[in-house]
């Protein structure tokens, strides 16, 4: 699978948040926001590329 690089900004308090999560699941940030971007997609009814 190909992987592309995108910049964005992010809320402090949530960003801080996520770092938390990232620590506990023994992950890395990517990965915790991957799937949560995967799972909003199916959300709203998005076809999404298995990895």
């Amino acid at each position: 699978m190909e992987k592309k690089q995108f910049n964005s900004t992010i809320n402090a308090n949530v960003l801080k948040s996520l770092k938390i999560l990232a620590v506990k699941k023994d992950q890395n940030i990517n990965q915790i926001l991957e799937e949560a971007i995967r799972d909003l997609l199916k959300k709203y009814g998005q076809k999404v590329e298995k990895s």
